[in-house]
């Protein structure tokens, strides 16, 4: 028998996060929500496996000027059900930027993340601001 090194099954213990400032002005929503969907996996890590949550923290600023291309600003519809009759909602990209953009980049990003039980804690470590105002610049040692 060979002596191959054999890879080691990742830990716990061996799970590494870091901080990631992305700022969303002027960029495509559908982009920039694979970006951070991918930073809040840990996919680009080499110890990265699917069973364990190995990503980084991210912190988005200025979502309130994020884009969408073509006619979606007025097309693109947000749904919010009450479970009652006639309790469907519906308002536009225009609409809900305008009033929670914080809203539009977390749906992007959460419908970009693995439907387990993982995807909760992972949505933990994203925070959201609509302008350039965030808590966490003690924190950041990675700009993005």
């Amino acid at each position: 028998m060979n002596n191959l090194s054999l890879t080691k099954p990742t830990r716990l213990q061996d799970i590494r996060r870091g901080w990631y400032l992305i700022d969303a002005s002027g960029k495509i929503l559908g982009r920039e929500s694979s970006h951070i969907s991918q930073l809040l996996m840990g996919k680009a890590k080499p110890y990265f496996v699917p069973h364990l949550d190995c990503g980084d923290y991210v912190v988005v600023i200025n979502a309130a000027k994020v884009t969408v291309t073509g006619k979606k600003p007025l097309q693109k519809i947000y749904m919010k059900y009450s479970g009652y009759p006639s309790g469907l909602k519906r308002k536009t990209f225009a609409q809900v930027l305008a009033e929670n953009p914080e809203r539009i980049i977390k749906e992007a990003v959460a419908g970009m993340l693995p439907k387990n039980k993982l995807r909760a804690s992972m949505l933990k470590r994203l925070f959201i601001f609509a302008d350039e105002n965030h808590p966490y610049k003690d924190k950041l040692k990675i700009k993005n």
